[in-house]
């Protein structure tokens, strides 16, 4: 006998997914033959790696670190510049086309007015969406902060990104502040298509026990990975209460299996993001969570995402 029909897949600020797991920008978003290798390995998007304005070498070596429950990384946003990426993106939208698989790709920069200029030179390349990191650790000359870490600061990257594209725009979010109910507003209410959340959480710090020195070179570094998970629930979570159904989310945050997609569609998210999972167990992720996913849907009942999505809010 056939198993029941289950379709994976979503729609995202109007762009279609085949399923929801997309590749999470920093993990072998560089390349537009990588990111055609990991769109046949499954993943239903793809997210380049952040780029800037200009290029950005990053910090020293050691800057990835693997301690067992996830990644520390400090990685320091390096990237070959906006004019390298536009070339490495229009190859990478000529690959994934054909498969039906969308790409997103991911802007940073160190000032508000710079965000905008990065989306317009960005937008030639015809990306499906644009995410805004604001949840990076680059600091404005005008704030002293965050990005993300302030209402006002947050929605006026996103008013900038806005004005210079008409290419819909997620804005990437941090656990990292007092009040991610308020920021999520903030940047819908400034025009952001949908949100990303979350970024890495810290910073944080492991030492070599032996030698007494921290395993990376800057000290500091970002945790990503399973042990963060229980965080992004909640923060996916809260920003759905805070902007409603209409809006999507990317949840991004400790996923590994079939399990945690589910357990992040029952808060309300439209797809889920991918990264760390990626740098531990290899492309072939994307395949098992999804088969993972599709068992679960199977065994529940469920023929669509949507028969799922937001199950859970009532309870939690």
């Amino acid at each position: 006998m056939d198993a029941p029909a289950v379709d994976l897949s979503t729609i995202l600020c109007g762009v279609r997914l085949p399923n929801p797991t997309v590749l999470a920008s920093g993990v072998l978003g560089l390349s537009h033959q990588v990111m055609a290798r990991v769109a046949r390995a499954g993943a239903g998007g793809i997210t380049s790696k952040s780029c800037s304005l200009k290029p950005r070498a990053g910090y020293h070596n050691p800057t990835i670190l693997d301690w067992g429950m996830g990644l520390i990384n400090a990685v320091g946003l390096s990237n070959p510049g906006v004019e390298v990426m536009v070339e490495e993106l229009q190859a990478a939208r000529e690959l994934l086309a054909p498969q039906g698989i969308p790409l997103i790709a991911s802007i940073f920069a160190e000032t508000i007015y710079d965000f905008g200029t990065v989306a317009r030179f960005i937008s030639p390349a015809r990306p499906d969406l644009i995410e805004v990191n604001v949840s990076c650790p680059n600091i404005d000359d005008r704030y002293r902060l965050m990005f993300a870490a302030d209402p006002y600061v947050a929605s006026q990257v996103t008013r900038r990104v806005k004005l210079n594209t008409d290419i819909p725009v997620l804005v990437k979010l941090s656990p990292n502040v007092t009040d991610l109910s308020r920021i999520a507003e903030a940047v819908v209410e400034a025009g952001a298509d949908g949100i990303t959340a979350i970024n890495s959480l810290g910073p944080g710090i492991i030492l070599d026990v032996k030698t007494l020195r921290p395993l990376l070179a800057h000290v500091t570094g970002g945790l990503s990975g399973s042990a963060i998970r229980p965080i992004a629930v909640r923060c996916v979570r809260d920003i759905r209460r805070a902007v409603g159904e209409e809006v999507p989310i990317v949840a991004t945050g400790g996923v590994t299996t079939g399990r945690d997609v589910v357990e992040m569609l029952l808060v309300g998210a439209a797809a889920v993001g991918i990264g760390s999972a990626v740098a531990q167990r290899g492309m072939d992720v994307f395949r098992q969570v999804n088969e993972e996913l599709r068992a679960y849907m199977v065994e529940h009942g469920y023929g669509r995402l949507s028969d799922l999505r937001g199950k859970a809010l009532p309870f939690v």
